[in-house]
């Protein structure tokens, strides 16, 4: 689908946020202690098989050979060599993958993976993926965001939607779509521009209210103000809206197993070994969709699926859809994160088979900034500087501490906590 850029908003013009943001990007790398470290940007989850091709060559020539996947269907590459900038952006780039590098770490976009895959969906979601990704590109003011604002495209069934996002676009019922923050019902053909108006009021509201936010959670504003913004910015655009309610339904997004066009596989704390993504890559007919919940849709021919499923399982690849590794997520730790006090994944991994899947999720946090972690209701696992950790239920966006102890000691309390 061609989609002719957006004009950048007269009225909009980049924030910088009141103290540096360091998140990474594929031009921006991070030095971590296993490496340099690139996030690379793949709106929607979306890659073809030749750009997640050239992502697994990235890995092997310049990193550590895995590919980590990201709660925002994102993909980071680990462990680079100094020096590989140069030649990395040069991959990148000839894979399409840096549409514009002004705007590569801002483009933050989470999208239904099962879109146009079954039925359950309202409404098929590329078309505003296209669009939105090439209306960020074309704003000046986009530049602005930082590198963890989050859109949400949502197709009706309610799984992305639930993702906390700072902008989400859902498909309604009635053949139209809600835009939060804003609170309206708006056209189709009006998403990509009014999202990134939404944005850009985020970008004013951050400045003016001296927050510096880097999220719409970080403002100072009332929720109800920036929603009157937003539809002012929609009415001095031209953007018709009439103010309707949020709906409410919610789906928990795709499980490992055979769908109805497409097969779902888990990556055990998002790290896929190259040997597992060349798999995903064989196994594709055209694409690979990156789930935020670290998985992976592959569309498939309804008549190849027990046998994609077979081969992506001898890889070690989840695609046991009750199988206890949907319940268990870790931020990298020890000995990849210098913050981190310990090697949470190996005590994580200890842990399997202690939390049920159809439960609460546990994520596991090396340090206090709990990289990575939901932003859904869960229960957290949190190293602390004695080799303890500190158990908590996030329930109702508080951290209701439920126990203090060792590493041996946690098991049985995420037993009791999810049982």
């Amino acid at each position: 689908m061609s989609v002719a850029p957006t004009p950048p908003s007269p009225r909009g013009t980049p924030v910088t946020p009141g103290r540096s943001d360091a998140c990474p990007g594929a031009l921006r790398l991070h030095a971590a202690d296993d490496g340099a470290l690139a996030r690379v940007r793949v709106p929607g989850g979306l890659l073809s098989t030749c750009q997640a091709r050239a992502l697994g060559s990235a890995a092997r020539r310049l990193g550590d050979g895995d590919l980590h996947l990201t709660s925002r269907g994102n993909v980071q590459l680990r462990g680079l060599r100094e020096g590989c900038a140069g030649e990395l952006a040069d991959l990148l780039g000839e894979a399409g993958l840096l549409p514009s590098p002004g705007h590569e770490r801002v483009r933050n976009i989470v999208a239904s993976p099962l879109s146009g895959l079954d039925a359950r969906g309202l409404s098929e979601v590329r078309p505003w993926l296209s669009s939105l990704d090439a209306a960020l590109c074309a704003s000046d003011a986009a530049r602005g965001l930082s590198g963890r604002f989050l859109f949400a495209l949502d197709d009706g069934r309610g799984d992305v939607a639930g993702l906390a996002a700072d902008v989400t676009v859902r498909a309604r019922t009635d053949g139209a779509a809600q835009l939060s923050p804003g609170g309206v019902r708006i056209a189709h053909a009006d998403v990509a521009r009014a999202s990134v108006a939404a944005a850009e009021v985020f970008l004013e509201a951050a400045r003016d209210d001296g927050s510096g936010a880097w999220r719409v959670s970080g403002l100072h504003l009332a929720k109800e103000e920036l929603a009157a913004r937003v539809r002012r910015r929609l009415d001095a655009l031209g953007i018709p809206h009439e103010p309707r309610a949020e709906p409410t339904t919610a789906d928990p997004g795709p499980r490992p197993g055979a769908l109805s066009r497409a097969v779902s596989v888990h990556v055990p704390f998002g790290r896929a070994s190259g040997r597992q993504w060349r798999q995903l890559t064989d196994v594709a007919e055209t694409e690979l969709r990156l789930t935020p919940w670290r998985g992976v849709v592959v569309p498939v021919d309804g008549g190849s699926a027990a046998a994609a499923l077979a081969s992506l399982a001898a890889a070690g690849l989840v695609t046991d859809p009750s199988s206890p590794w949907l319940g268990v997520g870790a931020c990298v730790g020890r000995p990849g994160c210098v913050r981190a006090h310990t090697d949470v994944r190996a005590d994580a991994a200890r842990t399997v088979g202690t939390v049920i899947a159809d439960t609460r999720p546990v994520y596991w946090s090396g340090c206090e900034r709990r990289c990575g972690r939901p932003g859904t209701h869960h229960i957290e696992v949190v190293a602390d500087a004695g080799g303890g950790y500190r158990v908590s239920d996030t329930a109702d966006g508080s951290a209701r501490p439920l126990m203090v102890g060792s590493a041996s000691h946690v098991a049985a309390a995420l037993a009791a906590s999810t049982s």
